[in-house]
Parts: C-alpha cells; structure tokens; sequence
C-alpha cells in the first residue's frame, strides 16, 4: 500500500503551515490502539485562507507574541524518521479495509530502536523554545474547568479529536495549558490561536502526555472568509 494513502486512512496531525495544512504522519500501533479502543473518526483541519476574528483580545495584543507553527516545536531527527516510515509501513495490502490495516499493523514487529517509533513517542523539545511568547493555533481538549464552567487547563493539540476520538500525536506536538480566567468554549471543533509563554516541562495524566507547558495570555478564534 502506498505509505500516503496509509497515513490518511489510519492517523495524521496537522502540521499548520502559513495557511495551508500539511498531513505528516503517523501510525497507530498496540500502545496507542487496544480491543478498538479508539474509534477511526475524519480528522478535521484548519481549512485554507482564514482569517482571524477578535476574541478575548485585539490584534494589538497578538503582535507582542512571535506566531509559531507545530513544526518548530519538533526536532529534526524525528520530523525527518516520521517523514520517512520504514519498509513495514508501504507492505500494507492495497484496497485494505481500515480495520485490517490496523490489525495488521498492531502484529507488526516494531524495534524499540526504530527512529520512526521513537518519534511517534518523542518528548524530545526543542530548548530554545522555552520562556518564548508564542502565538499557535490548534484544538482545546478541556482537561478542568472553572467558575462558568469556563476551562482553566487543557491540551492544546494540532488536530481535531486527538485524545479523544483518536490515539495523541507525539508529545512534542501536545502543549499543555493553563489559564487562570478560564476559556470559555463553545465547540470543541472550533480551532483556536492560543498566545502566552511556553515553557519545555513535560506534563503527563491519563489522557496524554505534553513535552510542552504554556501559561495563556489570551485566545483568538479562527473565522472563514466569505
């Protein structure tokens, strides 16, 4: 099977790109997908040619933050093993049904020194990084919520429905945040630019784990054009 066509079918984040997404990756194997314990959904992206509508804070505000994109918080050897799978990946039955692909790969032998494994769990972050006032966008999985049940700590992740609805990407693409006035959230599908100061701690609970931490200044939301 082709390892693209692969890659859409099983499990992709969202690598946001300027305006224009990038699928990248991944796949899914025993330690992410046990007795289908996360259901195959579409993943949702940020669509093309967006522009920003004032939420929380004005554009005034956004222009103190230096505007980042999910590649930056990963290093190169595990951007580089995750864009260049290994043999197993393209050995897949073309015309296969998604849950035979996924067993298939779940039966997989997979080396423990295997590049391309490794990045799909790397923690791995890039040091500059840290202390930064970044501007990102991405999805909100509430993780507390506060007064107004408005949410005060949550992971912010590049794709729709990861941790939820689909096994997490890698830990250097999972930050996670807190906001001490709370998020008020209408739909989890609405992505989000999230600006504050990130810091490289790994933060980990039973539903993911983020190799990064922010402290949120304020929110933007995404709005399509005409």
């Amino acid at each position: 099977m082709n390892p693209e066509r692969l890659i859409f079918l099983i499990f992709g984040f969202v690598i946001f790109s300027g305006t224009t997404p990038a699928l990248v990756l991944a796949q899914v194997d025993g330690r992410f997908m046990q007795n289908n314990e996360h259901e195959i959904h579409p993943i949702e992206t940020l669509p093309e040619q967006k522009k920003l509508r004032k939420k929380e804070s004005g554009d005034k505000n956004s222009k103190s933050f230096r505007t980042v994109e999910w590649l930056d918080l990963m290093p190169k050897k595990d951007l580089d093993a995750l864009l260049n799978p290994p043999d197993y990946i393209s050995q897949m039955e073309e015309g296969a049904f998604e849950d035979e692909i996924l067993t298939e790969l779940r039966n997989m032998p997979k080396e423990i020194s295997d590049p391309y494994q490794q990045a799909l769990v790397s923690t791995e972050v890039i040091k500059e990084m840290d202390g930064q006032r970044i501007r990102i966008p991405g999805f909100v999985v509430p993780l507390e919520f506060g007064e107004n049940k408005k949410v005060t700590q949550f992971f912010l992740v590049p794709y729709f429905g990861a941790c939820i609805h689909v096994p997490p990407p890698p830990p250097n693409q999972i930050i996670f945040v807190t906001s001490k006035k709370g998020l008020a959230i209408k739909e989890l599908y609405d992505p989000l630019w999230i600006s504050g100061i990130i810091s490289t701690s790994r933060i980990e609970n039973d539903v993911a784990l983020a190799a990064y931490k922010m402290e949120m200044e304020f929110s933007e939301i995404y709005e399509e054009e005409g």
